[in-house]
């Protein structure tokens, strides 16, 4: 189905009859009579492509059909797998959580963000416990500052009947800067590294002269038995 979907998406060779059209290649594009256009598809053994029907005029381009068709299937595909679901993750809190269970979310919560994915953060008031709503706001309010590195807030936290709610997605994936520390020791690493491979040469090449040097002694050694 999905197949056939991209195939009867473009119209090829005698189904395009538009008067003109502007073919696109890697050499750039020209406008000419459709007829000139499916002369030239023909002569190179392929088709010709409709790939814009609404400019004026059409967009096509001359190419094999059935590649084309299978670069777009491939194209498709990729963006697909490029697609990332986003799924919301629930953390429920009492308003008098301890330090053990609230590190314990809290570490989730970091897994949460860190693929991908959003966090919704409650205290549930059960009873008489909605007294402690202002001790369930200041939870919430850590909860965050402790994940800013992670996500940022969607919503700060609000009320909404007997729970309070903290809406946080995760950061955009960006490239992190290393430290001037961290710059400087890499910096110190290479220069170590440069300065070993150097003497290492330069032992090798010690070493070679020193075997030629034997080697010749050797020679002068033998021509002066040879005389004696």
């Amino acid at each position: 189905m999905k197949n056939d979907k991209i195939k009867n998406q473009y119209r090829v060779n005698e189904q395009i009859r538009v008067r003109e059209v502007r073919v696109v290649s890697d050499g750039g594009a020209e406008v000419m009579p459709t007829r000139k256009a499916l002369d030239l598809a023909r002569q190179e053994g392929v088709d010709l492509v409709e790939i814009s029907p609404n400019a004026q005029p059409p967009v096509c381009r001359i190419v094999d059909y059935s590649k084309f068709l299978y670069q777009q299937k491939k194209h498709a595909k990729e963006m697909k797998q490029k697609q990332v679901k986003v799924e919301t993750k629930e953390i429920r809190f009492g308003p008098q959580t301890d330090e053990h269970d609230y590190q314990f979310k809290l570490k989730h919560a970091m897994e949460f963000l860190n693929e991908g994915n959003k966090v919704r953060a409650y205290v549930f008031f059960r009873g008489r416990s909605i007294l402690f709503k202002e001790q369930g706001e200041v939870l919430l309010l850590r909860f965050a500052n402790d994940l800013e590195e992670y996500g940022k807030v969607e919503q700060m936290p609000k009320l909404e009947g007997k729970k309070m709610f903290l809406y946080m997605g995760p950061k955009k994936a960006g490239v992190a800067k290393k430290s001037q520390q961290k710059l400087d020791r890499e910096k110190r690493e290479a220069e170590a590294k440069a300065a070993e491979q150097a003497e290492r040469a330069a032992n090798a090449e010690k070493n070679s002269l020193l075997a030629n040097a034997k080697g010749g002694d050797t020679l002068k050694q033998l021509a002066a038995d040879k005389e004696d």
